[in-house]
């Protein structure tokens, strides 16, 4: 089935008023936040939900996040409502095939039929199962916040879903999209990249009639305008930040000499990390105790697998996954150096946590990441993205230099406590929504005011003139 039969045959709910705001503008909301993707522990999304709904619920609102696999982890006062999928990638059977007896609705077979072309279904799978659950609910919410799912089922505004929708766009997934493309080899491995990413034009339609959509940085913003065609005036930058009483300094967690930490997915060209591999080798020759912490998952083969072995990296770099927040931030105040080697980031978490450490950061200029890490000499090291050498330099600089070191690290901390923090994100996040409402209620009150100006006309032209009853 296409997406555009799909999207034609997905539910239509009977039409109804949408939830109303709280009479009270200050007053708390009650909040339904998707995401169709919510592993803490790999990827931003995950992070995003877990610390904006339990901001948010500190300011007051009513929280309930709907969630597919991987399910978020969240804090108290955040509700967690479970939409599952098939959870057709989940380990240690990706790819699998499901039994008859799984199967609930034609969305299921959807999900299915596209994992066995080569797509990725779940943005679409999960925004029609969205939209069926908030249909079904409707009245119980003011406001729908996704989390980039940007799929066809969310389309229709409160008629549909049964309230005003806002939209979270952290970064285009065409940025994503066009870097594994260059980095594809082969015209059988490119064919397979395009395939898997065929939601993003999904995506892009989705996104273009979108009332409201917020963002994390001005470069992702940008790339928004570019990608997707949305109107620049629809888009709104809410910085996200650090956990900053989590990601805080410890002067008792013992500096341990060379190391150098990063947080990336070995098999995501984005993230760079091949580069860093090949400056881990430089920087090696003159400093034999430098080594590498990567909080992710190794990748068997690929470039950054072959990157290792054809240095004899093997024993100098060492994956780890699955570990508790306690376990990262001990572990990010104990290295020496952070590393963000990323060739493009829509925000870049990671630089904002280390930062928030006290640890001294080495970043790539990559899309958002200067709004993030500030600037080169201030508050971390700055260098091109994609270049091996200049990693390599600012490595052994860092290194070398524990004053530079000590002065980095507490310039990059002040300047994430005075500009990304999550309490800042909830409080901007929540005027967003309030300005939905308020355009939805416009919006409302306008079309009821032409339904009844229409009634009148009707009402005056179908009505017996004098002459008539005479």
């Amino acid at each position: 089935m296409t997406a555009e039969a799909v999207q034609a045959a997905a539910p239509r709910p009977a039409e109804a008023p949408s939830a109303s705001a709280p009479e009270n503008g200050d007053g708390p909301l009650r909040i339904a936040m998707l995401t169709y993707k919510g592993n803490p522990f790999c990827g931003g999304q995950g992070v995003y939900v877990r610390h904006l709904s339990r901001e948010l619920a500190r300011l007051g609102h009513a929280v309930e996040v709907i969630g597919a696999q991987p399910y978020p982890v969240l804090d108290d006062g955040v509700t967690l409502t479970e939409l599952p999928s098939l959870d057709l990638y989940r380990q240690p059977d990706p790819f699998r095939t499901p039994g008859l007896r799984e199967f609930r609705s034609w969305i299921d077979a959807v999900e299915v039929g596209t994992m066995w072309t080569g797509g990725f279904p779940e943005p679409l799978t999960f925004s029609l199962r969205a939209r069926r659950h908030l249909a079904a609910r409707r009245g119980e919410f003011d406001v729908v916040h996704d989390n980039q799912t940007l799929g066809y089922g969310l389309l229709g505004g409160p008629r549909a879903i049964g309230a005003p929708l806002v939209t979270t766009i952290h970064h285009p997934i065409t940025v994503d999209r066009r870097l594994d493309l260059e980095a594809a080899e082969g015209r059988l491995r490119r064919a397979s990249v395009r395939r898997w990413y065929g939601f993003t034009r999904m995506q892009k339609r989705v996104a273009r009639r979108l009332p409201s959509v917020l963002t994390v940085s001005g470069s992702s913003r940008q790339e928004i305008v570019d990608d997707l065609g949305v109107a620049d005036g629809r888009i709104h930058v809410v910085h996200i930040g650090a956990d900053t009483d989590l990601f805080s300094p410890d002067p008792s967690v013992p500096e341990v000499p060379g190391r150098i930490v990063t947080t990336s997915s070995a098999d995501v060209p984005l993230k760079g990390l091949v580069h860093l591999v090949e400056a881990l080798a430089k920087v090696r020759t003159e400093n034999p105790d430098a080594h590498l912490v990567v909080v992710g998952k190794r990748a068997d083969d690929g470039p950054v697998a072959a990157a290792i072995e054809r240095h004899g990296l093997a024993h100098a770099i060492e994956f780890v996954k699955g570990i508790s927040d306690s376990e990262l931030v001990d572990l990010v105040r104990g290295a020496q150096i952070a590393c963000v080697p990323s060739l493009y980031e829509g925000f870049s978490l990671p630089a904002a946590e280390a930062m928030a450490t006290g640890t001294p950061l080495l970043a790539t200029t990559g899309g958002a990441i200067p709004e993030v890490a500030g600037t080169d000499g201030e508050t971390c090291l700055a260098v091109p993205p994609g270049d091996a050498g200049a990693l390599a330099t600012g490595l052994l600089r860092l290194l070398g230099d524990a004053p530079l070191r000590s002065r980095l690290g507490a310039a990059g901390r002040e300047r994430v406590l005075t500009r990304f923090t999550w309490r800042q994100a909830a409080l901007g996040t929540a005027e967003r929504y309030r300005e939905a409402i308020a355009l939805q209620a416009d919006h409302a009150a306008a079309a009821a005011r032409g339904r009844g100006a229409a009634g009148g006309a009707a009402g005056t032209a179908a009505a017996p003139s004098p002459a008539g009853r005479a």
